[in-house]
């Protein structure tokens, strides 16, 4: 019986062990940013950051659009491929994009203005119409996450 006990206190101590040192991983992520050449890297008003790179990895924040037109469409992804050009990122770099626009219909019949900046080599995508953005009178958003080469 007492050799159970002992080994019963010996498992929990090494399950105490084992757990506290998974949970104190380092927590300090190196985050690299960018925020359209803002000196604090960062919008703090509005609490975001254009792009955030972590390790290869860049999450860029959405680019808006007052118009689902081909010319406001294009001024969204010239505003991404900056973006993108902050870290020497392309278009060919993107892995995911997310589009949101409260203008569905204009974004397909205009859609050939976002293609031609992907040259062929489109990213997952997924689209969603929604009613409003944060800005009250932008139509289209469109957020990108990119791969850099290690």
């Amino acid at each position: 019986m007492r050799k159970i006990l002992i080994s019963a206190a010996v498992l929990m101590i090494f399950v105490f062990i084992a757990s506290t040192t998974l949970m104190a991983q380092d927590n300090n992520i190196k985050k690299e940013k960018w925020h359209w050449g803002n000196a604090l890297q960062q919008d703090t008003s509005a609490g975001y950051v254009q792009v955030v790179k972590i390790e290869n990895v860049l999450y860029i924040s959405g680019a808006v659009a007052r118009d689902v037109t081909p010319e406001g469409i294009t001024s969204v992804y010239q505003s991404l491929e900056r973006s993108l050009k902050s870290f020497g990122a392309t278009f060919q770099n993107v892995v995911k994009e997310n589009l949101y626009t409260t203008d569905m219909e204009a974004m397909k019949k205009h859609n050939d203005a976002r293609k031609a900046f992907y040259k062929g080599d489109f990213p997952a995508a997924t689209w969603m119409g929604v009613a409003r953005l944060f800005m009250a009178d932008a139509k289209l958003e469109v957020e990108l996450i990119a791969h850099l080469p290690k």
